[in-house]
């Protein structure tokens, strides 16, 4: 009988085609073939078996035919490329899918090693892998290749394989040959890159959102909120499982509802909408400005689906706009109010310019009537005092400002102070026609002050209330004692001052009555400087009025001194004139101030010469040898500075007193005229009383 062969082929056949070609990993499937040998060596001693045995090698040559075809049929059918092998591992079969991605025909591949034809590398580092037949045969069992192999094709071109070998074993289980699976795998690593770069982004997307300071929530188009970051906890207060699943409304003050229907149709049209800013409500219930980035979530197929919400905590934005606006309003009034005061003042400073202009052409054409000189010399004295006034108001107010005024504080008597306040406003009261009611204090009070500073404080509020009266008007000035401080009250029956205005009465430029009609209205700083030198003074001040036609009252209140009995108050004591008797020049290029200056210290007793540039004062000060030089620093040719560290090189200049005597008053300039060799710097215009004062407790040092 013809022995037979039972082969086993172990397979990897494709089950499906899909799509995306996500088929699964190739497994072995055990196939068996019945193989017919025919016996080469069968017996001829019986001729009548000759015939039968010739009939059942054609019967087996039949069914070997016939499997051999049904495995070719079957290798041809398979999706995947197929290669079997002898048991030396010579290729014996390859189907179609196998000549494509080797690249090797049929007839070409038989009988060649199977490291020919299937030839393949790492993926990575492009070195030989050994070959899955090998393995599988010698292992005896089905084995596959690691991930990261190539086929490199008959013509050099290579692709991503994956791949499974299983031996070919006979009925009594001797191994063969061996059947290698394999199939391109281009697409599927494709896609796993492509699904790895969609998860790298999905995280990096993820991190970004965890991480915004911007709450970001999404929501379904019926306003079903989807996801909820910690940005969103953060800012409304609610934890992601108590927001996620429940409606945007959430979030929405009650009269703010309808928003929600508006957003929803305008994301419905695929419209975005952008820093959309609105009001909603924490968990708390407490409201917070937001402003909203709204963008609408397409499908695959591009259908509108839902919404993303940015929510961006713009309250502090939002307050800072609203203090921006305040300060943009102040801004434009204070502006409004600075073009008010330059109108004002060139107003006030025409204003005694005019008397003065007019006095100098009465003085021209009178002569030697002593009355009339006298008349319009007592009226140029008081509009220069009113021009001097307004220039130091606006001097103390910078200073002030700057934190740069000094006081000069002493322990003085209340009573003293407003005396001299009285004795200054007098002209004008009396002026206007006003009645004056000043109730001394009947017990000593003492305050710690700079006496010319408080003064002015009174004499500022003395002055208006003379100034915003009817003629025949009453004022009142009174003082009393409440406990450690003393309050003083200045009050009149005057034009009074609106509800309104009372709150911005202290503030720089403010005109409480712009009427033309009060032709003495001022800077629109008095009050300004007077509040200021009050706090300085460690007091307070506050304005009271019961509106228009009421009149006005200012309350001023100021600490008394803890221990008067031990203080050396000033303010008693009679006044003695003032006497000097120095040699004194005086250099400045305005030639009627230095010689009006000169005029006026002779009396005093001193000896004085002019010079009206700077080489011609040093020219002088070599023959003159004054004690005392008087130098104005805008000088031309050689400026003050220049002129005083010349003279000071000189034997003769080192004990002469240098008074700087300038326009220039701030403390860079003081700084300055110091350093070049001054002993004083008064700022123009000057004093005469102060310059008096000054020159009688000189002490002038003896020339080496």
């Amino acid at each position: 009988m013809t022995p037979h062969v039972l082969v086993q082929l172990t397979l990897r056949l494709r089950p499906c085609e899909c799509k995306f070609d996500h088929r699964p990993p190739l497994k072995a499937l055990p196939c068996y073939f019945e193989i017919i040998r025919p016996k080469s060596n069968f017996s001829h001693n019986a001729g009548g078996n000759a015939q039968r045995n010739m009939r059942r090698r054609e019967r087996a040559a039949r069914a070997y035919a016939e499997q051999a075809e049904q495995l070719r049929t079957t290798l041809a059918s398979i999706g995947d490329g197929v290669i079997s092998t002898d048991v030396a591992g010579r290729i014996t079969n390859l189907n179609s899918v196998a000549e494509s991605l080797t690249g090797w025909k049929h007839s070409e591949a038989v009988g060649q090693p199977i490291e020919a034809v299937f030839r393949i590398v790492n993926e990575e580092s492009g070195q030989t892998i050994e070959n899955s037949v090998k393995r599988a045969m010698q292992k005896g069992a089905i084995v596959g290749l690691a991930n990261r192999s190539v086929l490199i094709a008959k013509d050099g071109s290579d692709r991503p394989i994956d791949d499974s070998a299983a031996p070919i074993r006979c009925k009594e289980g001797e191994i063969v040959g061996c059947v290698l699976v394999f199939r391109d795998v281009t697409v599927r690593n494709q896609l796993e890159r492509l699904n790895e770069e969609r998860l790298v982004v999905a995280q990096r997307l993820s991190s970004i959102v965890d991480s915004s300071n911007d709450a970001i929530i999404s929501k379904s188009l019926d306003g079903i909120i989807q996801t909820w970051n910690v940005a969103a906890e953060r800012l409304f207060g609610h934890p992601a499982e108590q927001a996620i699943g429940r409606h945007i409304s959430l979030l929405f003050p009650s009269d703010r509802l309808d928003e929600e229907d508006l957003i929803i149709t305008r994301l419905r049209a695929g419209e975005r909408i952008e820093h959309y800013d609105t009001v909603r409500v924490r968990s708390d219930g407490q409201p917070v400005q937001v402003s909203l980035t709204i963008s609408p979530l397409r499908d695959a197929e591009g259908r509108i689906v839902g919404a993303s919400k940015i929510v961006r905590d713009i309250t502090e934005r939002k307050e800072m706009e609203g203090k921006l606006h305040q300060l943009v309003a102040q801004l434009s009034d204070s502006d409004r109010r600075k073009d008010e005061f330059l109108a004002i003042l060139a107003h006030e400073l025409r204003n005694p310019l005019a008397p003065i202009r007019n006095g100098l052409q009465v003085l021209k054409m009178v002569g030697d009537e002593a009355a009339t000189v006298k008349e319009v010399r007592s009226m140029m004295e008081r509009q220069m005092s009113q021009l001097v006034r307004l220039i130091d108001d606006l001097m103390d107010v910078s200073r002030i400002t700057r934190g740069k005024l000094e006081l000069r504080m002493e322990q003085v008597k209340l009573a003293a102070v407003l005396e001299s306040a009285v004795e200054t406003s007098r002209p004008l009261i009396e002026e206007t026609g006003q009645e004056l009611t000043f109730i001394t204090p009947n017990q000593q009070m003492i305050v710690a002050a700079d006496p010319t500073r408080l003064s002015q404080v009174f004499m500022n509020l003395l002055n208006n209330a003379a100034k915003y009266s009817d003629r025949g008007s009453h004022i009142w000035l009174t003082s009393e004692r409440q406990g450690n401080e003393v309050v003083v009250t200045v009050k009149d029956s005057g034009i009074g001052i609106n509800a309104d205005q009372l709150p911005h009465i202290f503030e720089m430029f403010r005109q409480v009555h712009s009427s033309l009609a009060k032709s003495q209205g001022g800077l629109g700083i008095g009050l300004t400087l007077v509040k200021r030198l009050v706090e300085l003074h460690g007091g307070s001040i506050e304005a009271r009025s019961d509106g228009l036609g009421q009149g006005s009252e200012f309350t001023v209140t100021l600490p008394l001194a803890t221990d008067a009995s031990l203080l050396n108050v000033i303010g008693d004591g009679e006044e003695r004139p003032l006497k000097s008797s120095f040699r004194i020049l005086i250099v400045d290029d305005n030639q009627d101030g230095a010689n009006s200056l000169a005029v006026m210290l002779r009396p005093m007793g001193n000896e004085s010469r002019t010079a009206y540039d700077g080489q011609q004062g040093i020219e002088l000060a070599g023959d003159f040898r004054p004690d005392v030089i008087l130098l104005d620093i805008g000088l031309p040719n050689l400026n003050g500075y220049e002129v005083c560290r010349q003279i000071r090189e000189q034997p003769w200049g080192e004990c002469i007193v240098m008074i700087a005597v300038t326009g220039w008053g701030q403390d860079k300039d003081r700084h300055r005229s110091e350093e070049a060799g001054f002993n004083h710097h008064l700022v123009k215009p000057v004093d005469p009383a102060d310059l008096m004062k000054m020159l009688a407790g000189l002490q002038i040092p003896k020339q080496k």
